[in-house]
């Protein structure tokens, strides 16, 4: 099984734990493995059938908002504890820009969360944003600028949380949104957009990329 990067940072704490903890409590030991199998679990790393059409979601998870802003629709993605947190490029192209910006910890699905840590990642007509929660603090960009993706490649890594936003190209309508409030979605799979209103149009697939080898270091 493939592993995101930094699985090795919350895993291997345990293990060493588990392996103290058997002298003087094998019971104590096994609830360490366990929890080391939980966060082996939490950073999986599947791979993904892209559709040959559209702009796919950027995560795995429960769409939470979509609104207008400005010329432009906003589609919302919320990560539970239970998704994949491996992030995907909506579309393929070039990195324009990775921007970290630094801010709060606040629950992702609140209001309020619009002033949390985020990345944005611009790729042609569409920016990404990976936003951190309460529990996710730590966001790994797989891409920097200039680098060519394919669309469905691994961009980033959001540990332990939390949303990621696509910012749809201004041509794209709300009656091109394929996705509604509540839908579950998969991150390089589910089709949020259809491009220029026709199901059969192609988002660019761009030059396309080497993913990263993601062996858990």
């Amino acid at each position: 099984m493939q592993f995101a990067p930094g699985v090795r940072r919350y895993a291997l704490p345990p293990v060493l734990a588990a392996i103290v903890a058997a002298v003087a409590s094998p019971a104590l030991a096994l609830g360490f493995v366990a929890l080391a199998g939980f966060v082996c679990w939490f950073f999986r790393d599947p791979d993904r059938t892209r559709p040959p059409r559209g702009i796919v979601s950027p995560a795995d998870g429960r769409v939470s908002l979509i609104r207008r802003e400005d010329d432009r629709i906003r589609v919302g993605v919320f990560m539970n504890v239970s998704d994949v947190h491996v992030n995907r490029a909506p579309i393929g192209g070039s990195v324009d820009s990775v921007r970290h910006e630094p801010g709060g910890h606040l629950p992702a699905f609140s209001k309020s969360a619009e002033r949390n840590e985020r990345t944005h990642f611009a790729i042609g007509d569409v920016d990404v944003t990976l936003i951190a929660g309460t529990i996710a603090r730590r966001i790994t960009p797989y891409v920097d600028d200039g680098d060519a993706v394919g669309r469905g490649d691994r961009i980033g890594h959001i540990a332990f949380g939390s949303r990621a936003d696509v910012l749809l190209p201004a041509s794209v309508d709300r009656d091109d949104v394929a996705v509604e409030r509540g839908e579950r979605v998969r991150a390089g799979e589910t089709v949020v957009a259809r491009v220029d209103g026709r199901p059969t149009d192609t988002a660019d697939d761009g030059p396309g990329r080497r993913e990263p080898t993601t062996d858990g270091t």
